[in-house]
């Protein structure tokens, strides 16, 4: 379904290889990019993913914003930085930012920052030489060297430690770097995309992400609106995914329209990745062939956005409700007798009367504090 505004077709060549066919940017003035048949840039014990899946950009006008940034800059070697909420298809927007760059024929690394333990980040990055460090029995070339003339994509950035921050900095600044246990530089050409669903400039005014790598990242900052945003999109994704998930595990489920139509009205807080896993679940469980009801959305999703207490918050609003439920319970059971209820909870009884007016209890059929008698 080629429904977005940037799309790959992909077609198998003769050898078997997957084609990209035509890759066309509609609206603008660029009409058409060409590529040959991708080769198999797998390395042993590399991430390596290329731009050969299905590149699909929706057509809100959010999405059709990214499609024209996507066309200017591709061209050229600007770092990127592309920021929204989990789940909105930031990977997507940077393949797509690879596949029409002159580097589509090159590897697309992507790492995790948060993935990859602390101890291990630097090598993985930067590689390491043998003899480095305890275990290190053989030279391991870094995600950066396997990146060369391609493109590397940091996601979770704001994840790195600040530490790395600094070298990676370098990096960017000198497109060389120096890989554990070695003393010379390796020069890098490197087209580089980070991504982060988190507040940078929380992080910076917090001493967590340094500034300068901030600014060197942002040369070019793409937001991917929130599915929720881009509602239109909903029926058509929901499609894309069923037709998928149908071939993939050879079913035949079938979404009535008026279903797919009220799939708009959720929010989606987990975004195009949320809708995906309910339209597999349909797939994979439902004994139904056809569903004309609207499909169970995503189970309750815990969102640092909509929960942004921290445990002292949490436990101090915990042992807030537990007093009052206490301090209630007791003054019911003694017939709300404020001097056996002082006594029993070993508190003075100006203590007890402060509390009954801070939590505005009263005996059952009153408001409000009760008076003294």
């Amino acid at each position: 379904m080629a429904c977005g505004a940037i799309t790959i077709d992909r077609r198998a060549s003769a050898g078997g290889a997957l084609a990209c066919g035509a890759l066309t940017r509609r609206g603008t003035g660029i009409s058409r990019w060409r590529c040959r048949d991708f080769p198999d840039w797998s390395i042993p014990g590399a991430s390596l993913q290329g731009a050969v899946v299905p590149v699909r950009l929706g057509e809100s006008s959010g999405m059709r914003a990214i499609s024209r940034i996507i066309a200017e800059v591709a061209d050229t070697d600007a770092t990127v930085l592309i920021r929204g909420e989990c789940g909105v298809g930031k990977d997507h927007v940077a393949r797509a930012i690879h596949a029409a760059s002159a580097r589509r024929e090159r590897p697309f690394v992507k790492l995790n920052c948060a993935a990859i333990p602390v101890g291990l980040l630097e090598s993985e990055l930067f590689g390491h030489e043998r003899g480095a460090f305890t275990g290190a029995h053989r030279r391991k070339p870094g995600q950066f060297e396997q990146a060369h003339r391609g493109t590397i994509y940091l996601d979770e950035i704001a994840e790195l430690p600040v530490t790395l921050q600094a070298k990676l900095l370098h990096v960017l600044q000198d497109r060389r770097y120096t890989p554990v246990g070695r003393c010379d530089f390796v020069d890098v050409d490197v087209r580089v995309i980070a991504a982060t669903n988190q507040d940078l400039e929380d992080a910076m005014a917090r001493g967590e992400f340094r500034p300068d790598l901030y600014y060197r990242l942002d040369v070019v900052e793409i937001n991917v609106p929130p599915l929720r945003e881009r509602p239109d999109e909903i029926p058509v994704l929901a499609a894309e995914f069923l037709a998928r998930f149908n071939v993939q595990y050879r079913r035949q489920k079938q979404i009535a329209p008026p279903a797919l139509a009220r799939l708009a009205e959720y929010s989606w807080p987990g975004n195009v990745r949320e809708l995906e896993n309910a339209i597999r679940r349909f797939v994979v469980l439902d004994r139904e062939h056809v569903v004309d009801e609207p499909l169970e959305a995503a189970r309750p999703v815990f969102t640092p956005a909509s929960h942004a207490e921290g445990l002292r918050e949490i436990a101090r609003r915990g042992a807030h409700e537990a007093e009052c439920r206490a301090l209630r319970d007791v003054l019911e059971g003694v017939g709300w007798n404020r001097a056996e209820a002082a006594r029993i909870l070993k508190v003075s009884y100006k203590t007890l009367l402060n509390k009954i007016s801070r939590f505005g209890l009263a005996p059952s059929g009153r408001h409000g504090p009760p008076t003294r008698a």
